[in-house]
């Protein structure tokens, strides 16, 4: 294994896992526990893996296993809970709290959706092959993202300025 290459890769990309982790979870252990996951699984794989996409297969593994994690749970109410230690989403507390509550009223898809697009800034195509689904599917996953965005948290249309 080249490890140098891989440290390398895993300081690039740790931070801004973490954030999309953070954000799909609402809770940072549960979010530093996907990217520990998500960073064996690239290491195991690193040989093959560093000439492709590495960063889009640990996307993926932290899409889906936080799907599969809260399948098994399917908790009646997300817990968001408050973290100094992850990289934030606006330098505004408020704007945080908003983006973090308004993420907690979306399904796993819908969530892992908007994160990749409007967080990650991935294409449609991009976003349709780190969750291994079809460009349709992410379009109506986000279509139906932000529908529930615009009825169930319009306080964060406030803040970008849409209605």
């Amino acid at each position: 294994m080249d490890e140098q290459g891989f440290t390398a890769w895993v300081g690039a990309v740790e931070r801004p896992l973490l954030r999309a982790a953070y954000l799909l979870t609402g809770d940072l252990q549960r979010a530093e526990d996907l990217v520990q996951e998500a960073l064996v699984k690239v290491a195991l794989r690193w040989s093959r893996l560093q000439h492709e996409n590495p960063t889009a297969y640990a996307r993926r593994i932290l899409a889906r296993d936080h799907v599969t994690a809260w399948r098994r749970r399917r908790p009646r109410e997300t817990e968001l809970v408050e973290a100094t230690d992850v990289p934030a989403v606006s330098s505004d507390p408020e704007t945080e709290m908003v983006v973090r509550r308004a993420l907690a009223r979306l399904t796993p898809a819908q969530r892992a959706v908007l994160v990749l697009r409007h967080f990650d800034d991935l294409t449609e195509r991009e976003t349709a092959e780190v969750l291994g689904v079809s460009v349709g599917t992410v379009k109506s996953q986000n279509a139906a993202a932000l529908a529930r965005l615009r009825t169930g948290a319009p306080e964060l249309l406030d803040l970008i300025g849409r209605t």
